[in-house]
């Protein structure tokens, strides 16, 4: 029997946020893991059929995370994230922003501010990432 595991998608336009709420049925650290480590970010991190395509990731504070989503056809979608605060396995705040291959960041394109915070419910984990415009 699958888990009934809450899922919100929740947008605010006079806030100009996204709010995103995803229970997960595994342990904290796994979650975690998931999203702060780039070989497990590649394999879900895209919508499908997009692929995810890390190019380097130094996940602290001050680091950032380079990745590409990729079409089937090949064509790249560069992206930029730099870590703002990290509290391990509870949080991390970053911003995020469109780059080309090199990284640097396309200066016409807004960032997004992401907040990411990793809680226990039950024996489930709750993962809720607040995207600020």
């Amino acid at each position: 029997m699958k888990a009934d595991l809450r899922f919100d998608f929740l947008v605010d336009k006079e806030k100009s946020t996204i709010t995103i709420k995803r229970e997960f049925a595994a342990k904290r650290q796994l979650v975690w893991d998931c999203h702060t480590k780039s070989e497990l970010l590649d394999r879900w991190f895209a919508p499908k059929p997009l692929t995810t395509r890390t190019k380097f990731m130094d996940f602290r504070e001050g680091g950032h995370w380079h990745y590409a989503m990729v079409e089937p056809n090949g064509q790249e979608y560069w992206s930029r994230v730099d870590y703002q605060a990290i509290h391990p396995i509870d949080s991390y705040t970053s911003l995020d922003g469109f780059s080309d291959d090199t990284g640097a960041l396309n200066p016409e394109l807004p960032r997004s501010k992401w907040n990411v915070s990793f809680s226990d419910v039950k024996a489930h984990t709750l993962v809720e990432t607040v995207v600020s415009y």
